[in-house]
């Protein structure tokens, strides 16, 4: 057995990831992904390549969403609250738009033209 004392190598380890603030490890890694980014000929990618890292970008994007979702839900109070100002910028909404039928028409008439322009 020897006297190292195998803590004692993760602790100074563990020290030195503390000072570090999670804006600068987050500025790392993202220049480190853009940086390996720049080097990819992408003109020289065909349309699955291409697709493949479009489908890449997508999981990252999620997985960092549900990673701030998960620390806002982590606060008691907050996730409370968002809920509630969704309420209230929803009645907002609804009285400016939906309280005469002038209005409501026009709501209608839009999401009308959205859908024959999106769906055809």
């Amino acid at each position: 057995m020897s006297d190292v004392n195998p803590e004692s190598k993760d602790d100074s380890n563990s020290n030195k990831t503390e000072g570090i603030s999670f804006s600068e490890r987050y500025s790392d890694v993202m220049g480190k992904v853009n940086e390996s980014l720049n080097k990819i000929d992408w003109t020289q990618m065909g349309k699955y390549g291409k697709a493949a890292g479009i489908i890449a970008v997508v999981i990252l994007a999620q997985v960092l969403i549900k990673i701030v979702i998960d620390t806002i839900n982590f606060f008691p109070i907050l996730p409370g609250l968002l809920e509630l100002l969704g309420v209230v910028v929803l009645g907002q909404w609804s009285w400016q738009n939906l309280k005469t039928s002038e209005r409501r028409t026009a709501v209608f008439e839009k999401v009308q033209n959205l859908k024959k322009e999106y769906l055809g």
